[in-house]
């Protein structure tokens, strides 16, 4: 795959979950000030609303909105936990990784009744297994879960589960944080109302604000559930839409970045060409660590492309921190896991990356194993 003729900066490239590399051209977008309530800047507001609709095959004429929430994706997440749920209302919380675990602790802190639907960190959400809970209980009116579970990088089966949660007329809420803009699928035959993603994950922008695309007929009927001031999503919504102003300071610079890479990302091919790349990142960098002798944590056949965990290696002299030191230490950033009930680090393949970088890196992690004095056996590895 050919590289696309779009600079870069000489930082480290960030093999994360987010904030990733990003492209020297969306970086430049920020170098300029604007004013809050300048008209070209409520215009270019206007505009990425409009843009994220279209990423997401729908619009407002099909009754959709975009809301957008300053600060990092958990605020978005949040903001639809704390505004959507009915004040005497039940969340059925979908999990299997710290960020399913992390929105049924925040239903909690809103005192929000909780029920949860559970599977192993190694395995899909069981479409069955929601069924029968909203079955056996009347009380809850919405559900969540999470579309890439970024502590594995499994992928959850949004529109099974959707279709399900249509058919017992709850509200559906999909936290897409590190999936949107880089894993086509049909919005509307997901059922969703409710999916987030934040500025600096696939769409390759930078920190600073998150978003909600929204079934306008769901978030319009959520008037007075909200349990916070800041984090009120009909409230921003009816200030975006009254005004085009955000009700509080709204991030000028990253929403600047976040338009340029948007076009980026258009010019890329939309979400296949994004997908395309990010899947060649993957495969790419997962054949060269089975070379090696690492093992990745998911069966292969549910593996995403988007961030792979590794278990550690058996050799007794295998030390993560002294493993991402040389790493860093020789111009790579990987990640620390973040599963349960195994060792392993992460490896992103999202952001302003290439094939050409996986096998920059995979030179680099085999110095590391050298050094190291560690002993891989490929033919073991799955």
């Amino acid at each position: 795959m050919n590289r696309p003729a779009l600079p870069r900066s000489a930082d480290k490239p960030l093999f994360t979950p987010g904030p990733l590399t990003t492209s020297q051209t969306v970086k430049l977008a920020m170098v300029r000030d604007l004013g809050s309530r300048d008209g070209e800047f409520v215009a270019m507001v206007k505009h990425v609303r409009t843009e994220l609709l279209d990423l997401a095959g729908v619009s407002q004429r099909d009754g959709y909105e975009t809301v957008l929430m300053q600060g990092s994706g958990t605020f978005v997440v949040e903001a639809v936990v704390s505004s959507v749920v009915p004040p005497q209302g039940k969340l059925l919380v979908c999990i299997n990784g710290s960020y399913g675990d992390r929105i049924a602790k925040m239903a909690e802190v809103h005192r929000v009744s909780v029920a949860t639907v559970r599977a192993p960190e190694d395995q899909p959400i069981d479409p069955a297994a929601v069924e029968q809970v909203l079955k056996a209980d009347d009380a809850i009116t919405d559900v969540a879960i999470v579309h890439c579970e970024t502590t594995s990088g499994i992928l959850n089966p949004i529109e099974e589960v959707g279709r399900i949660v249509r058919q017992y007329k709850k509200t559906y809420f999909v936290d897409s944080m590190s999936a949107f803009g880089a894993v086509e699928f049909d919005f509307r035959a997901c059922e969703i109302d409710y999916l987030v993603s934040s500025a600096n994950k696939c769409i390759e922008g930078v920190p600073g604000f998150s978003f909600a695309i929204c079934r306008r007929a769901a978030l319009e009927a959520t008037a007075g559930f909200a349990r916070t001031l800041s984090l009120d999503l009909l409230a921003q919504w009816k200030g975006l839409e009254g005004n085009g102003q955000f009700r509080f300071t709204p991030p000028v610079q990253t929403i600047l970045a976040f338009n340029q890479a948007l076009a980026e990302l258009r010019a890329e091919g939309g979400v296949a060409g994004r997908a395309a790349r990010y899947r060649a990142n993957h495969d790419c960098l997962l054949e060269g660590m089975n070379a090696l002798g690492f093992e990745e944590y998911l069966p292969r056949h549910l593996q995403g492309y988007l961030i792979t965990s590794f278990r550690y290696p058996s050799d007794p002299n295998f030390q993560f921190e002294d493993f991402y030191t040389r790493l860093n230490d020789k111009g790579f950033v990987i990640y620390p896991g973040k599963v349960s009930n195994a060792d392993c680090f992460r490896i992103g393949h999202i952001g302003r990356l290439f094939p050409s970088d996986s096998r920059a890196l995979l030179h680099a992690i085999s110095d590391v194993v050298q050094e190291m004095g560690l002993e891989l056996d490929p033919a073991n590895v799955a």
